[in-house]
């Protein structure tokens, strides 16, 4: 009883943080206003499975593979619906973030950064997964928006002889670009303006602060590898643009 009293004061906080959310998007009429609140919710609700099911877990290699499994399974089709949904965008975005957080992980593990164990691979392989996911999902709409947007100017450089990959040459860099900036940002004022969770869940659980921030240095870096690749592979696919997409939902 004495540790569920505890999730109290969480639960409450909680709850009005998601009322503080729905009620300034509703008050703008924004669209989708319940979108934030329900993701929220749907969060909570996860992450308290979670707990429960890598509290037996975490030290199993097979149940540690079925769990990352399982995570990115999620988070390609999460990706793949923000974009387009189809079998073949499935495959673009799954291949391109299989491929990146191979690459990453990899060189973590086997340089000796961080030794390569059960606790850690779940550790790394979530974080990645979901940055991942996150540029995968941005640098696709933020390209087809831009294509959308300046289809005009695309039918003039294709009239005039140029290829469908050389009209969009520069909207496809653009959306690289623009699909890492959140993490550029995070990454440079690291320490400055933000505390990443990494860094201080490390202190929390003990670790010198030297010790969480080498750890943190890993993961920021891992992050833009990651991230670097994943939205490069899919840009490259979707550049040579003959039809102009359809509007984005």
């Amino acid at each position: 009883m004495t540790e569920l009293a505890a999730f109290v004061p969480t639960l409450v906080s909680v709850g009005l943080l998601v009322a503080v959310t729905v009620s300034v998007l509703w008050g703008f009429r924004a669209q989708h206003i319940r979108a934030p609140g329900l993701a929220i919710l749907r969060g909570a609700a996860q992450l308290a499975l979670i707990s429960v099911i890598l509290s037996g877990v975490i030290t199993s290699p097979a149940f540690v593979a079925l769990a990352l499994l399982i995570m990115f399974t999620v988070a390609a089709v999460t990706a793949t619906r923000r974009v387009v949904w189809s079998w073949k965008s499935f495959a673009l975005v799954s291949s391109s973030m299989a491929a990146s957080i191979a690459v990453t992980l990899a060189i973590i593990f086997v340089t000796g950064a961080i030794p390569f164990t059960p606790r850690y691979a779940l550790a790394m392989g979530g974080i990645i997964i979901g940055n991942a996911m996150t540029i995968a999902t941005l640098a696709g709409r933020r390209f087809t928006e831009s294509v959308i947007d300046r289809w005009d100017e695309i039918e003039g450089w294709l009239a005039l002889g140029a290829s469908p990959r050389q009209s969009t040459r520069d909207l496809a860099r653009g959306a690289v670009y623009s699909a890492l900036i959140p993490s550029t940002d995070q990454t440079k004022t690291t320490g400055l303006v933000t505390l990443p969770g990494a860094f201080v869940g490390a202190i929390f659980g003990g670790i010198s602060p030297l010790e969480a921030g080498r750890f943190q240095i890993l993961v920021l870096a891992s992050i833009m590898a990651a991230g670097s690749i994943t939205a490069v592979m899919i840009i490259a696919v979707l550049a040579p643009v003959r039809v102009r997409p359809a509007p984005l939902h």
